[in-house]
């Protein structure tokens, strides 16, 4: 078996460079009620139409870790698959709320890059992605960052 290499290395990235993941992801009612029960988010505004709409919601929402690991999802295979531990997560925020029915796109710049003296071959990039709506509006905002494997180690 041939083994193929994916995803790209650290040398691939540069700083201001962009990335318009190609995935989109639509979101119905069952994915919403499926994670607020899988992770005990047992908030009414996910589950409870009226109890939402009386919030000034226009319908149940999907639960926001969840809008946050799907966007965060969509980037991978642009820039983390070639490996590499991921180093967390900072400046997470959300914008508006994201309905069953929305569909949610990424999008990502690199915003810092460091080889690391800990660990020879290796580096820390650092992209801020950003997950949209079909409607241009903004669902969510963070900052992450993986080690990623140098060329040649």
């Amino acid at each position: 078996m041939i083994r193929q290499e994916r995803g790209l290395l650290y040398e691939d990235f540069s700083i201001g460079q962009q990335f318009e993941h190609h995935w989109g992801r639509t979101f119905n009612a069952s994915d919403a009620s499926l994670f607020s029960n899988m992770f005990l988010q047992m908030n009414p505004i996910f589950f409870n139409a009226p109890y939402a709409q009386a919030l000034g919601y226009d319908d149940i929402i999907v639960p926001p870790m969840f809008v946050f690991a799907t966007i965060l999802g969509l980037s991978v295979e642009d820039l983390s698959e070639a490996g590499g531990p991921f180093l967390g997560v900072d400046d997470l925020s959300f914008g508006v709320p994201v309905h069953a029915g929305d569909t949610v796109y990424a999008r990502s710049t690199v915003v810092s890059q460091r080889l690391t003296e800990s660990r020879p071959g290796w580096g820390i990039t650092e992209w801020h992605t950003r997950g949209h709506n079909q409607n241009g509006e903004e669902v969510v905002t963070f900052h992450r960052r993986n080690l990623s494997r140098c060329r040649n180690t």
